[in-house]
């Protein structure tokens, strides 16, 4: 609510934006001393630096439990910056295989052509973290709930493997949720989050955040995003500034909702499972309530049928919006398969659990109720 505030000769309540690219030196003198080294509450360049949005890296920061953070212009901007920040052409990554497209893109694409070794693990398999961490590995890389199909790490293991042969760990902590995360506590060394999520949670504002300790963020985070233009503008910062003050009501009522959600359909004839991480239908349950204190917002359903059935089920739901997103205030439904994941060759899909009748869902702020009998109309219409 407070963190990094920094309030101008007015002693305005509500955080100022501050919309400049560029900023003023009394003298040339003071310009050149600028250049050389930033003092405390310095600027030079928006792509560097606006007063506005350090106050949302302060506050982020705060909340995710580590020294500093780099505000970046979407969550995607955040995981391949901070991933490129810290790597150069025969650094090996291991990583594991459950991750949004895009980031297997930015791995398997982007990085290996510029001669980064990938290796792809069973995030839920500690022996297969042990076997592919080398002594020459120098980052490790995972979601801690991964999406869509809620897989939990064990952290702690990962964290004690990758440290133990001197590897940075970098987690995309975006389905644990802001107030939720838990990879500062597990010693994680950057989280990354895409702010557009639960912190925006509005529809509105793309958005993403890289946090850590102040050296690596204001080392090679900030001098890799600062050159090639990642930096978050003004506009978002304040914006997330003002959501951020409802953060904790919208969250906890999400998660309690998608809880909910799956006690009610857990068991349902018509579909094959639910799974929501600290539910106890999931399989990796005893090690979610270990790591954290919710599942989240999100749960994943596999609708008996493939496909068809599962179209007949998305067309036939009237509170829930289809759309790619989630975390959002308005309850989304989303289809992997075709949608987020639609790129990934069909054994991978198979690999990950991605079939043609999972959904990815997204508890909103609607009465729970009403969201639960919707899903019950929908699944009886297939």
């Amino acid at each position: 609510m407070h963190a990094g505030t920094r309030r101008s000769q007015y002693g305005e309540v509500s955080e100022a934006i501050y919309v400049t690219q560029g900023f003023v030196y009394p003298t040339a003198e003071a310009a050149e001393a600028r250049f050389e080294a930033l003092g405390e509450d310095e600027f030079i360049y928006a792509r560097y630096g606006n007063p506005t949005v350090r106050m949302f890296e302060d506050r982020m920061a705060m909340l995710l439990g580590y020294e500093d953070a780099f505000a970046c212009t979407s969550g995607m901007a955040a995981v391949s910056g901070a991933l490129t920040a810290m790597l150069k052409a025969g650094d090996h990554v291991v990583s594991s295989r459950a991750l949004f497209g895009s980031c297997l893109y930015v791995l398997e694409d982007i990085l290996a052509r510029f001669g980064v070794e990938v290796t792809l693990v069973d995030g839920t398999d500690n022996a297969a973290w042990d076997a592919a961490i080398r002594d020459d590995t120098r980052l490790v890389f995972l979601e801690s709930i991964s999406n869509p199909t809620l897989e939990v790490v064990d952290l702690r293991h990962v964290v004690k493997a990758a440290h133990g042969v001197g590897a940075l760990v970098l987690v995309d902590d975006a389905m644990a949720t802001p107030v939720y995360s838990y990879a500062a506590e597990c010693g994680a060394d950057i989280a990354i989050v895409s702010t557009t999520k639960h912190v925006d949670g509005q529809g509105r504002m793309l958005g993403g955040i890289i946090a850590g300790s102040r050296d690596l963020i204001r080392g090679p985070v900030e001098a890799y995003m600062k050159h090639t233009g990642g930096a978050m503008n003004p506009f978002t910062a304040w914006t997330h500034l003002k959501a951020l003050e409802t953060l904790v009501l919208r969250v906890n009522q999400q998660a309690a909702t998608a809880e909910a959600i799956a006690v009610a359909l857990d068991g349902h004839p018509k579909l094959v499972h639910v799974r929501y991480p600290t539910h106890a239908a999931h399989p990796q349950h005893v090690l979610a309530r270990a790591q954290g204190e919710t599942g989240g917002t999100v749960l994943a359903l596999e609708v008996k049928g493939g496909k068809d059935a599962c179209f007949k089920f998305l067309n036939a739901l009237e509170l829930f919006t289809i759309s790619n997103n989630f975390a959002d205030a308005k309850s989304i439904i989303t289809h992997p398969a075709t949608t987020t994941h639609q790129r990934l060759p069909q054994d991978q899909k198979d690999i990950l659990g991605i079939s043609g009748g999972m959904v990815r869902l997204s508890a909103g702020l609607e009465d729970a109720d009403d969201l639960i009998d919707d899903l019950k109309a929908a699944l009886d219409a297939v």
